[in-house]
């Protein structure tokens, strides 16, 4: 069980419309961040800020020790085999596009014989689902686009969760990529890993995941997972914007092909050709984000502090709240799981549809008493698309959710049609 513990995020303490105190429910898009970040980041800048791997003097050690310790506490988090497996990137979204284009450097060709394992081409396939956020479904068109390969996806039931009977005929001896969201930042639907896996290994793909939304919520193994690779932002798991990390099998990163170029990523450079540095810097060109590097690895030491169990439960028990009350409240239609608000399979959060109101001004209708959500598709349009609409209304919980912002956003929600006028 979490304590209170909005004290220790300081943008909670702030009023928004009229006064009101704030119902921050939007932490699927991105989380507020802990004093233990915002000093971390600041006592580097303040203190230790040099050039990482690229001095001799104190300040450049410092800074390159606060990096590298950065990295050793992300992979603590996720259970990396070790810290070099983690590398550092902007955010998920280029984490994703690093292997993406990485697979299609090695089918141009590039990375030579030890790269071969990466190869796609005609006659090939590339699998998805459709629960898939567009940061891991649009590398992979472009990707097949590029390379002459098929794209192909597993279908969602009415809950949301996959239909894993397709595995058996959509993933096949052509499928060369299976790529898939460990938890959806719509219905909430925690993916079950091992089937996908299992198949993947069957026919020799390669597994890459989404773990934005997993992450910073559930206890994530990526040893006991047993996917290839695995992509997840730093300001989803209450650190900064504009860093993330991929973690991947060493054996794989050291072969693939980079597709960022520059200084800090090559071992001998001639006015002819270059050579890389083994993983992770082969895939760090250029400066790093090192103060948001630091402040992702306190994030991560922060969520070791509370335990990732007790976070999963913590944010479980405010969602069954939040589905329980939503799914009760006339003409409101939950997307995903409902009449089990005890499934461990989903996240703490709820993604709703109001009758007769655009997602758009429920937003608004909440913002009005205090409340933050996310509005619109949730960059998820196909999984919409599966549940026949274009929007939805989401309420997304972390660790300083509490069970007040919850009912207040069910109060709120209730209001919604009288609001606008609208009745059954």
């Amino acid at each position: 069980m979490l304590p209170d513990l909005r004290d220790d995020f300081p943008l909670l303490a702030r009023t928004v419309r009229n006064g009101r105190p704030l119902a921050y429910l939007d932490s699927g898009a991105t989380a507020q961040r802990p004093h233990t970040v915002l000093h971390a980041m600041d006592e580097f800048d303040r203190l230790h800020n040099g050039a990482v791997a690229r001095g001799a003097h104190l300040l450049a050690e410092e800074a390159t020790e606060a990096f590298e310790g950065a990295r050793a506490s992300v992979a603590r988090l996720v259970n990396a085999y070790r810290p070099d497996e983690i590398v550092w990137t902007e955010n998920a979204t280029a984490a994703i596009n690093l292997v993406a284009n990485g697979i299609g450097n090695a089918s141009a060709g590039q990375g030579g014989a030890e790269s071969a394992r990466f190869r796609i081409g005609p006659g090939d396939s590339i699998v998805v689902t459709q629960a898939e956020h567009h940061a891991n479904l649009i590398p992979w068109q472009q990707l097949a686009a590029r390379t002459g390969a098929t794209l192909r996806w597993i279908e969602l039931d009415d809950d949301g969760r996959l239909r894993l009977e397709q595995l058996a005929t959509v993933v096949d001896g052509t499928t060369k990529v299976v790529a898939f969201t460990h938890a959806s930042n719509v219905t909430g639907v925690i993916t079950n890993v091992p089937p996908v896996v299992a198949r993947a290994r069957e026919v020799g793909a390669l597994t890459v995941l989404d773990a934005c939304q997993s992450v910073p919520h559930i206890p994530v193994d990526v040893q006991a997972l047993g996917v290839d690779f695995a992509a997840f932002s730093g300001h989803k798991m209450l650190g900064p914007t504009g860093v993330g990390a991929l973690w991947g099998r060493k054996e794989l990163l050291d072969v693939l092909p980079p597709s960022v170029f520059g200084g800090g990523a090559i071992q001998i450079v001639t006015l002819e050709e270059t050579t890389w540095h083994e993983a992770p810097m082969r895939f760090e060109a250029g400066t790093q984000p090192v103060t948001q590097a630091v402040g992702m690895g306190a994030a991560a030491e922060y969520l070791m502090g509370l335990g990732m169990k007790d976070v999963a439960a913590h944010e479980r028990r405010i969602a069954q709240i939040i589905r329980e009350g939503a799914d009760a409240i006339p003409g409101v239609r939950l997307l995903g799981p409902v009449g089990d608000p005890d499934a461990d399979d989903v996240l703490g959060l709820a993604a709703v549809v109001v009758d007769g109101v655009h997602a758009h001004d429920v937003g608004q209708v909440l913002d009005d008493q205090g409340i933050a959500v996310r509005v619109g598709h949730h960059c998820a349009q196909p999984l919409h698309r599966r549940f026949s609409v274009t929007g939805s209304t989401r309420a997304s919980a972390h660790v300083y959710t509490t069970e007040q912002d919850a009912l207040r956003f069910l109060d709120a929600l209730a209001s919604v049609r009288d609001f606008f006028g609208v009745h059954a």
